[in-house]
């Protein structure tokens, strides 16, 4: 499928963009680039990096990175998959990682800060 890099291995555990970013962000679900495996928050987020990510490096589809969900999102057409290839481990973030996450960055009030 176009688009899709089975090979490709996650950037990491978290959402790259709120790790990298002065002051640490936090996040409340993780979205993966499928085609490049960049880790970003998802639009519930305060900071939308996976949608950021889509939309500055073209790369379109997006799948899930929380255990048990296997859906892909595409960007461009804002289509919703229920599955599609296996992707490179892991296939989600570690099961000790809360979400929202990260532990002791999540503030007390985070259910008024995500976007509906």
């Amino acid at each position: 499928m176009q688009g899709i890099n089975p090979t490709v291995p996650p950037s990491g555990t978290g959402c790259a963009d709120c790790d990298a970013a002065v002051p640490q962000g936090w996040w409340f679900h993780l979205r993966r680039c499928a085609e490049c495996g960049h880790i970003g928050c998802c639009d519930s987020s305060p900071g939308q990096h996976a949608s950021g990510h889509a939309a500055a490096s073209g790369h379109r589809l997006a799948r899930s990175f929380e255990p048990g969900e296997e859906w892909f999102w595409d960007y461009g057409d804002e289509v919703l998959y229920e599955s599609g290839p296996a992707l490179a481990a892991p296939e989600h973030r570690p099961l000790s990682q809360a979400a929202p996450g990260p532990a002791g960055r999540v503030p007390a009030d985070w259910t008024q800060r995500l976007h509906q």
